[in-house]
């Protein structure tokens, strides 16, 4: 008996989390196949209208989903992606390479909230919206057409590259913690007014909901 119980207990925090998990459902709307991405959650491919479930345990931060585009892979999962590209990998196990929309995410946090946000400040690839399924918090969108808007010196292979991706300076990449918004920065606000257009944006473009709350990850919402 003593055993049994022992072992309830060691299982029970295990349960607890799983549980509570949020589930992120990550929806390809683009006319084109994308290669979603996840950390934590590694990848996979998703045709035009195809969609994929994660679940992420409570308490974990630092997170994001993104889409990868231009991809090859081969049977064993290495390959490259034109933009996106984690590693090689096809289940990513780090962040991708500048140009890519970010959805940014911790969970049960600060008051058991959850803070989220849309980030262009590693660029932009698609356009994305990252809404809560439950709990009837605040939704984010960028859905304008960056790309076919960016600055010639910001252009790339796929998409529109943040300047600190190109100029690698301290106005832009704020290295010190310190920095405001430019002009760069500006074309990008002005798109996508919800979205992180440098690192210092937080203020416009962090929003929270409650711990628990379920989310979707669209790539090319249309509605």
């Amino acid at each position: 008996m003593a055993s049994s119980t022992a072992l309830s207990l060691l299982l029970f925090p295990l349960l607890f989390a799983l549980s509570h998990a949020a589930t992120f459902e990550i929806a390809n709307q683009c006319s084109d196949t994308v290669w979603a991405a996840a950390v934590p959650g590694g990848g996979r491919q998703l045709d035009s209208g195809q969609s994929w479930t994660n679940e992420v345990s409570p308490g974990t931060a630092g997170c994001r989903v993104w889409a990868r585009t231009g991809c090859s892979f081969d049977g064993s999962g290495h390959g490259s992606c034109e933009t996106g590209d984690c590693g090689g990998l096809l289940e990513c196990q780090a962040y991708g390479s500048p140009p890519n929309t970010l959805a940014e995410f911790s969970l049960n946090q600060d008051n058991n909230n959850d803070f989220i946000d849309i980030s262009l400040v590693d660029g932009f690839n698609v356009p994305m919206d990252f809404s809560p399924t439950t709990g009837g918090c605040h939704g984010i969108r960028c859905a304008a057409d960056i790309n076919g808007q960016c600055p010639s010196e910001l252009k790339a292979p796929g998409g529109c590259n943040n300047p600190c991706t190109v100029f690698k300076t301290e106005e832009y990449c704020c290295n010190s913690g310190s920095c405001g918004p430019t002009n760069y920065s500006m074309f990008f606000k002005n798109l996508c007014p919800d979205a992180y257009s440098y690192p210092q944006d937080g203020p416009t473009s962090l929003f929270t909901c409650p711990g628990g709350t379920n989310y979707r990850v669209v790539f090319c919402p249309t509605s």
